[in-house]
């Protein structure tokens, strides 16, 4: 009986240290954004969704790196397909205190740099260099899940039959905030 409730105090007190510490230095950033998600009901039936998986390490309060993937797929009755591609490195910077907009969110900057493409089947096609910059705004539904959104300027550079293209780009998104080591270890330590 003791280990019982001993484990569920730990629970409450990680809970607890985790809604005051989501973006500290040790913890982990898991989650991802989805954009253009459309689906036509009238000719020409166009279908578009946009998937970008992330993960990302505070290597210093308010600081994330990690990578990400990137995947989306448009197409249309009677029309071109087009795919896009990525794969690369992120990093978020979280600014200002808790709540000052609304309580339970933050401000961010996301920027990412990687390999990247968009293909559309029988036309236009670019394969390089991806860029990526732009501002969000999390709101932590849980102490650690946070909704957010994005507004992103999307550049891509390189080879094809279009050296550059470029555009403005809004997703809405989830992440997981996990403790790391050293969070998990300050909460052990309060029991021992």
């Amino acid at each position: 009986m003791k280990t019982k409730k001993k484990l569920t105090l730990v629970a409450l007190l990680t809970l607890g240290f985790i809604a005051n510490a989501q973006i500290e230095k040790g913890n982990v950033l898991i989650g991802g954004n989805l954009a253009n998600i459309s689906l036509g009901l009238n000719d020409p039936n166009v279908i578009s969704i946009d998937i970008s998986p992330k993960v990302a390490w505070f290597i210093k309060d308010n600081i994330a790196l990690g990578g990400y993937l990137n995947f989306g797929i448009e197409t249309a009755k009677h029309s071109n397909t087009t795919t896009n591609y990525g794969i690369g490195a992120l990093g978020r910077y979280y600014a200002g205190a808790e709540g000052e907009l609304v309580k339970h969110s933050r401000f961010f900057a996301e920027a990412t740099v990687g390999l990247g493409g968009v293909n559309v089947s029988d036309a236009d096609n670019t394969n390089g260099l991806n860029l990526s910059v732009g501002p969000g705004f999390s709101y932590f539904i849980t102490p650690n899940i946070g909704l957010e959104a994005l507004l992103k300027y999307n550049g891509l550079v390189g080879f094809g039959s279009t050296p550059y293209q470029n555009n403005l780009n809004l997703s809405f998104g989830f992440q997981i905030y996990l403790p790391g080591r050293k969070s998990m270890n300050k909460v052990k330590n309060d029991f021992d």
